[in-house]
């Protein structure tokens, strides 16, 4: 079964910082390449960052270079986001997921991220 468990957000105050996780059960993690999504109110679910399965590519959206990093742990099936330097425009429900075909239909509750001003 596929299975996606964010966690780690939270309200701050704008520059602050948060450690996002995601925990997936799903196999093959260690090959699969994994993204951040994130969902703002009212809004399409959006691409924030990706990783390949052997850490050697990562790509970012262009709002969130150089503030946000993402990393994983296969041994834990894990991927994170390091989100620093929040701005109130972060504020949104971020997902993770894998690009393969056979785990996009499912995602998990995602996880809350509010930044005010």
């Amino acid at each position: 079964q596929v299975q996606f468990v964010e966690a780690g957000g939270g309200v701050v105050q704008a520059g602050a910082s948060l450690r996002l996780s995601c925990t997936a059960s799903i196999r093959h993690f260690a090959a699969s390449e994994m993204v951040w999504y994130l969902q703002a109110p009212g809004q399409q679910r959006e691409f924030v960052a990706s990783i390949s399965s052997e850490r050697r590519r990562k790509n970012n959206a262009d709002s969130v270079k150089g503030r946000f990093t993402i990393s994983r742990d296969n041994a834990k099936k894990t991927v994170f986001l390091q989100m620093n330097s929040l701005k109130p425009e972060d504020t949104a429900v971020y997902y993770c997921n894998s690009i393969r075909p056979d785990t996009s239909d499912s995602w998990g509750q995602g996880t809350q991220v509010t930044v005010s001003s």
